[in-house]
């Protein structure tokens, strides 16, 4: 959960959400499903849902990798982004996710279109870079922050030149700027900044929000 949300956050992003995000049934209602099934309440907003839905669609994406399923949110965001003949390869470590997720897909009728891989993260990306480089269109990082570096690092392999990488949560309250933060979160964003500025090839930039999920931001990549 986020650490502080001011009341004008809340108002705004509820208003963004009735005027122009119009979840359908199923999304709205996804939150309270998932938190009954009892997963944390750390999926992106609505908001940030359909900002990356609408960047697929911007991008003509096909294939894209997602990395933390965590119970389908954002995962249903980006398949309803895809063609029908898209594909959208899900990560998630826990197995319990993992199923609620699938529910959701289901639920939504996305999941055609939706692989769910079960385990480390990093296993699969090695593996999908080995048999399948620079295939996709697209990397949604949003998972245990601390390894961002080497999620990144991977992503670099798999998104065809010109594609994307976008990472949630890389503001956290502002502490990405504290260089002497000891918290691993802080420094697992921090090591993969430092390893995009240290990367010919790669152009970023990172921007932050506030809102409903607090003072956070994402950084978004692109590929040659």
């Amino acid at each position: 959960m986020p650490e502080h949300v001011e009341p004008v956050w809340q108002r705004v992003d509820d208003y963004f959400e009735r005027q122009l995000v119009r979840e359908d049934d199923v999304l709205r209602h996804m939150p309270e499903r998932n938190a009954d099934a009892g997963l944390p309440p750390i999926a992106v907003s609505a908001s940030q849902g359909k900002l990356v839905h609408l960047l697929i669609r911007a991008m003509n994406a096909k294939r894209v990798i997602e990395v933390g399923t965590l119970g389908g949110y954002s995962g249903v965001w980006i398949a309803k982004a895809l063609p029908s003949n898209g594909q959208l390869i899900t990560l998630e470590l826990n197995a319990a996710f993992a199923a609620v997720a699938k529910k959701n897909f289901d639920m939504a009728g996305v999941s055609s279109r939706v692989h769910v891989r079960v385990g480390p993260a990093i296993d699969e990306l090695r593996r999908l870079a080995s048999t399948e480089p620079r295939s996709f269109d697209l990397v949604f990082i949003d998972a245990d922050k601390p390894s961002n570096p080497h999620y990144f690092r991977l992503a670099m392999q798999l998104v065809r030149a010109g594609g994307v990488i976008v990472v949630d949560n890389v503001v956290r309250e502002g502490e990405v700027a504290d260089d002497a933060s000891t918290d691993a979160r802080v420094r697992g964003t921090r090591d993969m900044m430092q390893l995009i500025h240290e990367t010919r090839g790669v152009t970023a930039t990172a921007l932050q929000t506030v809102g409903a999920k607090g003072y956070d931001g994402f950084l978004m990549a692109i590929v040659d």
